[in-house]
């Protein structure tokens, strides 16, 4: 059995987002998506061999695809028009968290306009308290799409596959809006890069512990790129709560292009396998030609996010599964927190995704 050196695409500026604390249920908590994330990862993969690249700044056009010009400004700006305001004097917050969201149940029908306040116009981006925008938030956000459009300039280039170590994440990003530690979506922009890139249809594989609402979104009416997800179930109360479900199969031109696959608190390994591999079978057989695989170890047993209790060596086995396709594959780092066993996670996927025989 030979192994395959999976090639690593990061950027320095990913370390720039200090989310510092989260807002859950009107409390302040300690962040979990920590600068330290990306040495944790980056020192794994490199003491496992995998070669190394620094991504360079990459043009917004695919960038452009996947968002909404709104939040793309909107996240560019936000920090300095929050330091900008009375927030840091008066009660001592440095980071853009909303405070008021206009959602179909306040407007009732009536017009919107921009609000003047960015503590308020947060909202109308923003779909939850948890994810806060510092001052290197932007940058890190965009040099993480950078790595994503790397790591597929690699792929289109010849590589079997390569991985973007992307941080913040990115699959709960929507077209016009940002949550769950999520900013951007690399996922999404690695799919169309692919897609501009020559293949016809790209699948996009999460094996996330929560099902990628944004990733989702932004293919839902599309049959070009498909969207397959294994997560823990949205009715037993976890995240993102409203969507997720096994009856969502996408509109449109996209029916049938989306498959959701939710599990029960605590699955484990073999539920969880069996649904990597359903998916995987899935993709090849509707014709897929390249994959992306958001790539979230959060489903792990010592997550602090975890509800699924899944093994190391259950991600290599995944990686095997979704390597075993044959297709070539982007991996995009999505979730995955708990920083002791966070690199050796990541690298037991590479490897088992890397293995050929």
């Amino acid at each position: 059995m030979n192994q395959y050196r999976m090639p690593v695409v990061w950027s320095p500026a990913t370390r720039g987002h200090d989310p510092q604390h989260e807002v859950w249920v009107g409390v302040a908590t300690s962040g979990t998506e920590v600068p330290a994330r990306v040495d944790t990862i980056l020192t794994a993969v490199t003491e496992a061999g995998h070669p190394v690249h620094e991504a360079a700044p990459q043009p917004d056009d695919v960038l452009a695809r996947v968002h909404d010009p709104g939040l793309v400004t909107f996240l560019a700006e936000a920090h300095e028009r929050w330091s900008q305001g009375p927030y840091a004097e008066l009660v001592g917050q440095r980071r853009v968290v909303p405070y008021f969201f206009p959602t179909p149940a306040m407007s009732a029908g009536l017009p919107l306009r921009p609000a003047a306040a960015v503590h308020a116009e947060a909202g109308r981006f923003a779909y939850d308290t948890m994810t806060l925008v510092g001052d290197g938030t932007w940058e890190a956000a965009r040099a993480a799409v950078d790595c994503a459009l790397a790591a597929a300039d690699l792929v289109l280039g010849g590589e079997r596959a390569s991985y973007a170590l992307c941080r913040p994440p990115g699959h709960h990003a929507t077209p016009a809006g940002y949550g769950g530690s999520c900013y951007l979506n690399n996922a999404a922009v690695a799919a169309e890069a692919l897609r501009a890139g020559g293949h016809d249809r790209v699948a996009v594989l999460d094996v996330d512990a929560h099902h990628g609402n944004g990733t989702a979104a932004i293919f839902y009416d599309r049959a070009d790129v498909l969207y397959g997800s294994v997560h823990v179930d949205p009715g037993a109360g976890w995240f993102p709560h409203f969507v997720g479900y096994a009856d969502e199969t996408g509109a449109g031109a996209g029916v049938g292009a989306t498959r959701n696959v939710p599990l029960p608190e605590g699955a484990g390994d073999d539920l969880w396998l069996e649904a990597v591999g359903g998916l995987a079978d899935w993709a090849t057989a509707q014709g897929c030609s390249a994959l992306v695989v958001s790539l979230g170890v959060d489903a792990a047993a010592d997550d602090p996010e975890s509800p699924l209790e899944v093994t190391a060596e259950g991600y290599r086995a995944a990686g095997v599964a979704l390597g075993g396709t044959g297709l070539p594959a982007v991996v995009v780092q999505e979730g995955g927190y708990h920083l002791p066993t966070l690199g050796g996670l990541v690298t037991a996927y590479l490897g088992g995704h890397g293995e050929t025989r």
